[in-house]
């Protein structure tokens, strides 16, 4: 345990069951261990056994693509993802807070879990399988994504990404979004006289006579607004698209037509919460040259995968 006395003086007394040096107040005689972040947890691996095997899971490598090449077994490695992906998630919440934004876009993307959503329904499997939204804002200039939902394309998955927004951000600002309906609904309630919101809907071709497995073609775009003064010219969805499909490209799980989808919706939201602290801190978006934190204000360099790993366990 930690020492609940202020006394300075101290002295080694043995060690715990794990191996730690325990030590003994001279004042008091009470005896502790000095506490220090664990970012891998109880887990027996190297950091560098897990920088490796994270870095290969945020480029676009599959769970058992890592196995054969770190050696170490897929179900360490899942346990990795469990703990990281907790501490990442803890970490984006405490440190995405009153960031200043002029510009905020936010989208859908779908995958699924375990099966896709028919499937789900035809076996009765429980609510963990079948379809999986997430639901991210991003801020448009410096591509911080300042908050992200793992749930359904419904209200309660919406309106807590909204809640986020309104809780992790000052100021005014423009938010663009699809024409889903729960954005129409509730922007104007949860965000109030924050927001200028716009919405911007997509016309497609009609169906093709062969199947496909890609959206039609898009026709043209209507942009409208509809809560506040939104300036047109910045009603898109571009960027936050435009997201998505860097997260299809760095995380396999969201990759199509493969066997590698997430088998577990608790896997499947912890390697999102470490994608999005990893994206936002560690890697340098090529628009910008720098990370999306460093260009809000929220840090001053380029963090390695250890120094995140670290910080979000200190939390």
């Amino acid at each position: 345990m930690i020492c609940a006395c202020t006394h300075e003086t101290r002295k080694k007394h043995g060690k715990d069951r794990s191996g730690n040096q325990r030590f003994r107040c001279k004042d008091c005689g009470t005896t502790f261990v000095e506490s220090e972040p664990k970012p891998l947890g109880n887990m027996r691996i190297s950091m560098r056994e897990a920088t490796t095997a994270l870095g290969m899971l945020l480029e676009g490598m599959s769970i058992r693509a890592c196995e054969r090449l770190t050696g170490l077994h897929r179900d360490t490695i899942c346990d990795l993802i469990l703990t990281v992906g907790a501490n990442c998630q803890r970490f984006l919440d405490t440190q995405i807070r009153n960031v200043e934004v002029k510009d905020v876009q936010v989208d859908e993307i779908w995958s699924f879990v375990g099966c896709k959503e028919r499937t789900a329904t035809y076996r009765g499997y429980n609510y963990d399988s079948g379809d999986s939204w997430t639901v991210a804002a991003i801020e448009r200039n410096t591509k911080l994504v300042i908050a992200h939902q793992v749930g359904q394309r419904d209200t309660t998955t919406v309106c807590t990404l909204l809640q986020k927004l309104a809780d992790y951000t000052v100021g005014r600002f423009q938010l663009s979004s699809d024409g889903l309906a729960a954005y129409r609904l509730n922007v104007p309630f949860m965000l109030r006289d924050r927001t200028d919101f716009g919405v911007i809907i997509k016309q497609y071709s009609s169906a093709q006579k062969t199947t496909r497995y890609s959206p039609a073609k898009i026709i043209g775009t209507k942009k409208h607004a509809r809560f506040g003064n939104p300036e047109e010219d910045r009603i898109s969805t571009s960027h936050v698209e435009r997201m998505n499909l860097t997260i299809r490209m760095h995380l396999r799980r969201f990759t199509r037509l493969t066997n590698a989808h997430s088998k577990s919706l608790k896997h499947h939201a912890a390697m999102q919460a470490l994608f999005f602290a990893w994206y936002n801190w560690c890697r340098k978006h090529e628009t910008i040259k720098q990370t999306p934190a460093m260009a809000s204000g929220l840090a001053e360099k380029v963090w390695t995968m250890r120094y995140l790993l670290e910080k979000a366990a200190a939390l």
